[in-house]
């Protein structure tokens, strides 16, 4: 029995020459992102957004705008573009701003 189990085990294994896949990680960047939530200005529309009170929550948003007349909410992620060199050419690349 401990052979079977043995044998299970070395089946699992990775072959001794191969690697096992790496994982990628998420770029950092996108762990740094903080969403903002408003509820939507009266007279504001799909095609011309107005934001109008910022909540904090997406909850305390969804219940507001539930209790509103128009019941839209907006989610709003900022950020910055930046220039980084990499490899001696420049890529303009985008970094979340924080309230």
């Amino acid at each position: 029995m401990m052979e079977t189990v043995l044998a299970k085990v070395a089946e699992m294994q990775a072959p001794a020459g191969q690697a096992e896949p790496q994982r990628r990680r998420r770029p950092r960047q996108q762990s740094e992102e903080v969403a903002r939530y408003f509820l939507a200005k009266d007279g504001s529309s799909i095609d011309k957004p107005e934001l109008g009170a910022e909540v904090a929550s997406e909850g305390e948003a969804l219940i507001k705008a539930f209790q509103s007349k128009n019941g839209v909410i907006y989610t709003v992620l900022a950020y910055k573009a930046e220039a980084e060199i990499q490899g001696g050419s420049p890529t303009l690349v985008k970094r979340p701003l924080r309230k």
